[in-house]
C-alpha cells in the first residue's frame, strides 16, 4: 500500500473510532484523538520535512495536507488568492455559532540543511530545510482541526472550524494576499502555533517588516583589457549596501535591516552588468517601517548615479506587528498549562545532550522542554516578524510556542532542522495541536470568550484606521525564490 493510500486508510479508521467515544469531557475527547493519531501525523510532519518546499513551491506539502483534512470530510477550496499552494479547509454544523479559523504553515527555509543528526552533518543534495519547523506547524494544525471536528460531529455542537493553508511565511508573506482578498472577514476567532526550543503561550507582538529585491544593470566589458568600458551593476550593490550601513547610526534604535546579495557576477575578469541585492527593514511600527524603507529606496538611487548604474526594485513583502489578543492568550495559556510540556525518552535525552553541546554555554538544561512559561505582556514589538500579523489586523487571533527543538536552540539554525526531524519534534507538535484544539472547543462553547476577544479586537486598532497593506497591490511573487536574473 502506498503512502498517502496508507494515510487515508488510517484517517478514515479514526473516523469511526471517535465517534464511539462517549465525550463526558469534551478535552478530554480532543486530547484522546490526537492521541491515538499521533504516530500518523508524526509520519506526515517528517514527510514535509524531508520534502522541504520553499515559499510558493510548497505543491506536495500542500497536497499532502489538503488530503488529511478532504479525508476527514473537509470541504477544501485550493488556489485561494491567486497562490497555486493556498487552500481554505471548512467543516460546519448547523446555522449560527462561532467560526473558529486555524492556520497551516508549510515552507522551508533555502540555504540551510541538516540531517537527522545531533552534530553538523548538512544534506549535500538539498538546497533547503525546515529550520523554522513549518513542517510541523502545518501538521499540528491540522490534527487540531480535525480533532475538533471529530469533537463537534460526535458531541451535535453547532459552528463552523476553518484551516487555512498558507505558503510562503518565510518572507512571501503568503497570508496578507490571503487577508487582501477578504478571506478572513467572516471569522470570529484565529489560531495559531509555531515551534519553538520552549513552552509559552505569550500576548506578545512581533515587528513590522517590509523587503525588496533591488536589481542593478551596467555594462559588461572585460575587466582587465577594457575596464573603462564597463559599468559594473555589483559596483551599483556595494555602493548601496555602505550607504545602508552608514544610515544604521541615524535611524530609531529598535530598527533592524539585513540583507544578502543574490546575484553579484559570475567570472571576475567580467564587469557585472546584473547584480542584485535582497533587503529586509523592520520596526515594532507599520508607519516607521515605510520610512525607512523609502530612505533605503534613496540610497539604492544614489548608488545608481554614482555608479553609473540603473536601478529597479520589487517589494517582495510587507508584513504588520501582531496584535495581541489577551483574552485569547488567557485562554491559550491555561490549555497549554493543562495538556504540560514534553519529557524526552532516553534515546532523546542523548540526543538533546550531544546537541547542546553545539548551542551557547548559557543554554537552559533539556528538561527545560517540560515546563510551560508564566504567560508574559509585551506589546511592543521585538524579534522576529511573521504575517501572521495581518490576519491579527483583520480578526482576533492567539497563538502559542511548543519546544519541538531542544532548549536553547534558535530557529534559523541548523540545530532548528535536526530536532524537527525526530521524535523530539514530533512531541512539541503533539502538545501544540491538543492546545489549540481545546482552545478550540472553549471558543465554540462558550460564546462569552469568543464575544470577549472580538472586543478587544475592536478595540486595538487606531481611530479610523483601515487596512493597507504594507505590499501595496502587487500579484503574489510566485518566483521570488527562483534565481535571481535579470527577468527576475
Amino acid at each position: 500500500m502506498n503512502y498517502l493510500k496508507r494515510v487515508a486508510v488510517l484517517i478514515g479508521a479514526s473516523v469511526l473510532a471517535v465517534t464511539n467515544i462517549s465525550a463526558q469531557d469534551h478535552k478530554a475527547t480532543v486530547m484522546q484523538y490526537i492521541d491515538d493519531n499521533a504516530n500518523l501525523y508524526g509520519e506526515v510532519a517528517q514527510q514535509i520535512w524531508d520534502w522541504a518546499e520553499v515559499g510558493y513551491l510548497e505543491t506536495q506539502s500542500s497536497n499532502l495536507l489538503q488530503q488529511q483534512l478532504a479525508n476527514a470530510g473537509f470541504e477544501i477550496t485550493t488556489g485561494v488568492a491567486g497562490i497555486p499552494t493556498a487552500f481554505v479547509a471548512t467543516w460546519s454544523a448547523g446555522t449560527g455559532g462561532p467560526t473558529v479559523g486555524i492556520l497551516a504553515e508549510y515552507d522551508a527555509l533555502p540555504g540551510i540543511t541538516q540531517d537527522r543528526n545531533p552534530l553538523r552533518d548538512a544534506i549535500d543534495h538539498k538546497a533547503a530545510g525546515h529550520a523554522c519547523g513549518h513542517h510541523l506547524f502545518g501538521t499540528g494544525s491540522v490534527a487540531a482541526a480535525i480533532a475538533t471536528k471529530m469533537w463537534m460531529q460526535e458531541t451535535g455542537q453547532i459552528g463552523e472550524i476553518r484551516l487555512y493553508g498558507t505558503p510562503a511565511e518565510e518572507g512571501g508573506a503568503g497570508k496578507v494576499y490571503m487577508v487582501r482578498d477578504g478571506l478572513f472577514d467572516d471569522v470570529d476567532v484565529v489560531l495559531h502555533w509555531h515551534p519553538s526550543d520552549a513552552n509559552s503561550a505569550d500576548a506578545r507582538s512581533s515587528l513590522a517588516n517590509k523587503s525588496a529585491k533591488f536589481r542593478f544593470t551596467g555594462l559588461s566589458a572585460h575587466a582587465a583589457g577594457a575596464p573603462h568600458r564597463g559599468r559594473s551593476a555589483l559596483d551599483g550593490v556595494e555602493a548601496m549596501n555602505h550607504m545602508v550601513n552608514l544610515m544604521r547610526e541615524h535611524v530609531p534604535m529598535e530598527t533592524r535591516i539585513h540583507y544578502v546579495i543574490t546575484s553579484g557576477g559570475s567570472a571576475p575578469n567580467v564587469v557585472p552588468d546584473f547584480s542584485e541585492v535582497y533587503y529586509y527593514v523592520r520596526h515594532p511600527e507599520p508607519v516607521q517601517v515605510n520610512e525607512i524603507f523609502e530612505r533605503v529606496v534613496q540610497t539604492a538611487q544614489g548608488a545608481a548615479l554614482g555608479t553609473d548604474t540603473e536601478v529597479d526594485y520589487e517589494v517582495i513583502h510587507g508584513i504588520y506587528n501582531v496584535l495581541p489578543n489577551i483574552s485569547l492568550q488567557e485562554a491559550m495559556h491555561s490549555n497549554l498549562s493543562r495538556v504540560g510540556g514534553i519529557n524526552y525518552s532516553a534515546e532523546e535525552r542523548q540526543f538533546a545532550e550531544t546537541l547542546r553541546s553545539a548551542l551557547p554555554v548559557n543554554a537552559p538544561p533539556v528538561e527545560d522542554a517540560a515546563n510551560i512559561r508564566p504567560m508574559v505582556v509585551n506589546e511592543r514589538g521585538g524579534g522576529g516578524s511573521t504575517d501572521v500579523a495581518d490576519v491579527s489586523w483583520a480578526v482576533a487571533t492567539g497563538g502559542m510556542r511548543a519546544a519541538t527543538w531542544v532548549p536553547g536552540t534558535s530557529s534559523h539554525s541548523w540545530q532548528a532542522v535536526a530536532a524537527g526531524g525526530t521524535s523530539i519534534g514530533n512531541k512539541g507538535m503533539i502538545v501544540a495541536a491538543k492546545t489549540l484544539a481545546m482552545t478550540a472547543v472553549d471558543l465554540i462553547t462558550n460564546e462569552s470568550l469568543v464575544d470577549s476577544a472580538k472586543n478587544e479586537h475592536q478595540d486595538r486598532p487606531p481611530l479610523n484606521w483601515e487596512y493597507e497593506p504594507l505590499l501595496g497591490d502587487r500579484p503574489p511573487p510566485l518566483d521570488y525564490r527562483l534565481p535571481a536574473g535579470p527577468s527576475n
